[in-house]
Parts: structure tokens; C-alpha cells; sequence
């Protein structure tokens, strides 16, 4: 009996007790645990480590991290619900964090209280996150890997598969429900200010192909570390890495090429208006001074184009607006005397494009206003006006009215009336100030529809108000117009009311600017543009040609994969 029993109880001891696990299955597990709660928090973690490559920050490794994690994580996963979850908690800490910039908007109105602000953002991102889900599920649904999760082939097939899948929801983003392009993953391989870093891909594969390069760029060691498992070289799989690792680094800091410069002179203008006190009618007549102060000639007679930016101005421009519309304003009740003294301002050979509101009147009532930039010559008259056609959805109409006003829902900008979009892009031909193309602040965003394709301008003009949206939301709003320079191969000049206003070159090399939460101007001449790029001649197909391409790619690795197994 004591034979039989005593090997038992040896036998029960060996069983309770754990086995000690390696280093590397503790790093294992703590990067991809097996409890679903602990998966999502970890997913939910490897977005906001994502969303660290973008600016302020620009830590663009953290972004490679970030992706290379989820793609360990889905590697693990064993069906296609838990692969879509953490595709989904990934893309919510990766929107939250990206995107808190909006909450601030909700401390420069009273219609909401401050905190929501926070909620909004977390609600926006609980939206967005789909796409990303979406993207691993479609990739992980072509691949399979559950199978066989350290096979480099598998490995690589998903990778191809996420990087394609990647691409198209992203563009989808970018025009579903109006769309929300903000943010492309790929805008982390935008280098500094003096370099133009993997973005200078974008002429090619355009903004959304440039985040397809960095989930490649991002599951690479990954396939080198399974490809080295098992073997007694492991060590020189990871030689590939490093020498593309420092390819990278040298490439994202390395300058960009020299200036050149135009023939177009002009005057940019950054006032520092903060938006608490932008609405104020108080406050118009120091705000125009304050303009104007910035904007006179450095001689007289000077030829030049003037820019202003959207927002700053308070006076209505344009004539034959009822009586009690233009009450309001502390000097300009008539607006011929307000376009004749900025014509005074910017001298008699100067021209002025400048942001203003403009009024939908019908039967002399006032239906809807429009986000526009006027162009004012020397004379105080009107040449050409641009409305913006891309509308912020809570910012400059609320959507649903009949639905979200009685739930007390309201827009941020002030006043009552919702503005109507205009055509489109177009080209204004300003005669010896060139030909401009104009997109007005958020418009600058939308890879692909910044430009008239048939008329194509010498440079673009992005007016904005960035006092919004806190520290976060003007260096990201930047970069991203960095990046339609160069696709477009075209200058672009952003005339912003606290911060940051640029120069920016064809190049995407940000030539001049002023800093943010600073007033003060920047004279010189315009950046001559290039001769169209390839995306400039076929736009988001060039992206869409390149999902394919993974995806048809991904698909011939999985059917060679099953022929040799």
C-alpha cells in the first residue's frame, strides 16, 4: 500500500507545481497573452504606441513597433472574432490618442459642456477603429495562420495580405460618410522640416500606398526572425534587418535637396488670434490691426501677393447683404469701406488672399453662409473667390439637424447658420501672381482631391484656423499638407491664425515658417512647382494598384505554401 501510494503522491506533487517558464516565454506572453480581457489591453496599447509616430512627438519606430505587435498578436489568434477585436481595441488606442486634439474644441464654446470633449474623441475612435479591424480580419481570413503560426511563408503572406487591406480602408476612410482622412499611418516616415524621409514615395504610390511601405517596412523582422528559427544561422537573418534599419534612419533624417527660388514675391501672415477671442465682436477691430499691422510693404510700391488666413478677418466683403448683417461689426458697416482700407494696407500693387464669410441670402433673409477666401487688389475691389467644398461635420453644419439640435447638440463654430460647400478644387489665374489652387484649412487633407486635374496651378493656398485644436492638432495638420506637396509635386502656403504657418516647398520641405502661438510674417518668393508627379497625372489609382498587387501577391504565397506542404 505504501509502494502504491507514495509514487502517487510524487506523481500529484509533479503535476501542481509549475513549470518555470523561460525569459522568452515570459516576453512572450506578456506581449501576447492568452486571456482575451489581457489580449485587448495589450492591443489597445500597441495602437497608442502606433499613434507615437505622429506629431508632436514623431517618434516613427514606435509606429514600426506598434504595427509589428498587432501582427505578432494576430498571429496567435485562432479565430476570425478574436482577430477582428484586436484589430478593433487596437485602432481605438491608436484614434484616441492620435486624435484628443478634438477635445479641446469643446473648451472654446458653451453650447457643451468642456468634458465632452474627451467622450467625443473616444466615440470618434470607437468609429474609426472598424477600419483597421476590418483590414487584419480580411488579411487573416486570406491567410489562415492559426495553422501553423511560425512558418515565414504564413508570415509573410499576412503581412502582404494586411499591407494591401490596409491601403484600401484607408482610402475608404478618407470618403465614406464624408470621410476622415486625418492621420494616414504612413505619415510617420515623414522626416523633420529640412528632410522629406520615406515620404518622398508619395509621388509614386501616393499618401495611402506610403502606409502600405510601413506595415511592409514594420512586419519585416518578423519574417526574418521566423525564417531563422530552427536553423544555426539565426544570426544572419537578422543582418537583413539592421542593414535596412539603418537605411531607414539614414533616409528619414538625410536633407532634402536646396531651395529654389520663384519669381511670385509675397507676404505671410500669422497673427496669433486665439480663438477665445476670434467670434468676440469686441475684438474685430484689434484683430484687423493687428493684420494690418503685420501685412504693410517693407517699400513702397511693392508687388506682392498678401496672405491672410482663415478666420481673422471679421467684416463681410461682400456687397448686397441686407442692412442689419453688416450691424454688428465695430468699423466696417459698409463693405466697400472695408475693402478699401485693406486695399490701403497692402498698397496699390499688392494683392490680398484672405479668408471670409460669405452669406446665402434669399428674399433678403439669410439662409446659409460659405468658408471662403477672397481675392482684393490694391483698389479695395473683389477679383476671384474660392468656397470651400470639403465641410467639417459638427464644425461647420450639423449633421441630422431635425435629430441632434432637440438632443442639444450644436456646431462649434459660432452662430446659427449652417455653411454650404462649394464646387471643388479650381484653379484662379491671378495673372502676374500666378495661378492659384486653394483648399481651406481641413481641405488639405484629402490625398488626391486638392487639385484641379484638368488646370493645374503654380501653387496652393491652405488658409486655416488651427486655435482649435490645442498643441496636438497644428504640427499633424502640417505634416499632412507636407505630404500634398509631394504628390503634387506644388508648393503649398499656409496662412494660419495661431500656428504653424509655412512655406513649404514642392519637395515637402518646409522652407520658412513661423512658430506656433507667435504673430509675425514671412516675405520671399514662391517655390517654383515640378513638373507633374505620377500621382499628380493618376491619383488614388496608384494606391488601389498597389493593394492589388499585395493582395494578389499574398494570394500566390498562400497557394505556393499549401502545394509545398
Amino acid at each position: 500500500m505504501d509502494r502504491a501510494y507514495k509514487p502517487m503522491a510524487m506523481q500529484s506533487d509533479r503535476r501542481s507545481s509549475p513549470t518555470p517558464r523561460t525569459p522568452r516565454q515570459t516576453l512572450s506572453l506578456a506581449l501576447a497573452p492568452r486571456r482575451p480581457r489581457a489580449r485587448a489591453i495589450v492591443a489597445t496599447i500597441a495602437g497608442a504606441v502606433a499613434a507615437c509616430g505622429f506629431q508632436p512627438f514623431a517618434l516613427w519606430p514606435l509606429t514600426l513597433i506598434g504595427v509589428a505587435w498587432l501582427l505578432e498578436l494576430t498571429m496567435r489568434a485562432r479565430t476570425g472574432r478574436q482577430v477582428f477585436a484586436l484589430g478593433w481595441f487596437f485602432g481605438l488606442g491608436h484614434f484616441t490618442l492620435a486624435n484628443n486634439w478634438i477635445a479641446t474644441a469643446f473648451t472654446y464654446q458653451a453650447e457643451m459642456p468642456a468634458w465632452l470633449g474627451m467622450i467625443a474623441v473616444v466615440l470618434l475612435a470607437l468609429y474609426l477603429a472598424l477600419f483597421p479591424a476590418a483590414a487584419i480580419l480580411a488579411a487573416w481570413l486570406v491567410v489562415r495562420p492559426d495553422r501553423d503560426g511560425a512558418a515565414p511563408r504564413r508570415f509573410g503572406a499576412l503581412l502582404l495580405a494586411f499591407a494591401g487591406a490596409w491601403i484600401v480602408t484607408e482610402w475608404t476612410r478618407g470618403w465614406l460618410f464624408t470621410g476622415f482622412a486625418w492621420n494616414p499611418i504612413g505619415v510617420a516616415l515623414l522626416g523633420g522640416f529640412d528632410s522629406r524621409g520615406l515620404a518622398l514615395l508619395t509621388q509614386w504610390v501616393g499618401t495611402y500606398g506610403l502606409s502600405g511601405v510601413l506595415l511592409l517596412l514594420a512586419g519585416l523582422p518578423g519574417v526574418c526572425a521566423r525564417a531563422g528559427m530552427g536553423t544555426k544561422r539565426r544570426a544572419v537573418w537578422a543582418l537583413p534587418v539592421v542593414v535596412i534599419a539603418a537605411g531607414l534612419t539614414w533616409v528619414m533624417y538625410a536633407p532634402g535637396p536646396p531651395a529654389t527660388q520663384g519669381a511670385i514675391p509675397y507676404t505671410l501672415v500669422q497673427p496669433d488670434l486665439r480663438q477665445e477671442v476670434i467670434d468676440d465682436p469686441r475684438h474685430f477691430e484689434p484683430n484687423f490691426r493687428k493684420l494690418a499691422t503685420l501685412s504693410l510693404p517693407l517699400q513702397p510700391g511693392d508687388r506682392r501677393l498678401v496672405l491672410w488666413p482663415e478666420s481673422g478677418l471679421g467684416d463681410f466683403l461682400r456687397d448686397g447683404y441686407p442692412a442689419y448683417t453688416y450691424a454688428a461689426y465695430t468699423y466696417a458697416a459698409d463693405p466697400l469701406i472695408a475693402r478699401k482700407r485693406i486695399g490701403r494696407v497692402i498698397g496699390p500693387y499688392g494683392l490680398l488672399l484672405t479668408g471670409a464669410v460669405d452669406l446665402v441670402i434669399d428674399h433678403d433673409e439669410e439662409v446659409a453662409a460659405r468658408n471662403s477666401v477672397t481675392a482684393i487688389d490694391g483698389g479695395g475691389a473683389i477679383l476671384a473667390g474660392y468656397s470651400k467644398a470639403h465641410l467639417v461635420p459638427f464644425g461647420e453644419y450639423l449633421p441630422l439637424r431635425w435629430v441632434l439640435e432637440p438632443l442639444g447638440a450644436s456646431r462649434f463654430v459660432a452662430g446659427t447658420l449652417d455653411f454650404w460647400p462649394g464646387p471643388g478644387p479650381r484653379t484662379i489665374d491671378f495673372g502676374p501672381y500666378g495661378e492659384a489652387g486653394i483648399q481651406i484649412c481641413y481641405e488639405i487633407v484629402f490625398s488626391g482631391h486638392v487639385v484641379d486635374p484638368h488646370n493645374r496651378p503654380d501653387y496652393i493656398f491652405n488658409p486655416s484656423n488651427d486655435g482649435w485644436f490645442g498643441a496636438w492638432g497644428p504640427p499633424q495638420h502640417l505634416a499632412q499638407a507636407r505630404l500634398r506637396a509631394i504628390e503634387e509635386g506644388m508648393p503649398v502656403l499656409r496662412s494660419t491664425t495661431t500656428g504653424i504657418s509655412a512655406v513649404v516647398d514642392a519637395d515637402g520641405i518646409v522652407r520658412a515658417f513661423v512658430p506656433w502661438h507667435k504673430a509675425g510674417r514671412l516675405d520671399g518668393r514662391i517655390p517654383p512647382p515640378h513638373e507633374p508627379t505620377l500621382f499628380a497625372r493618376l491619383g488614388n489609382l496608384l494606391p488601389l494598384a498597389l493593394a492589388a498587387l499585395l493582395l494578389f501577391s499574398s494570394l500566390c504565397v498562400v497557394a505556393l505554401n499549401r502545394r509545398w506542404s
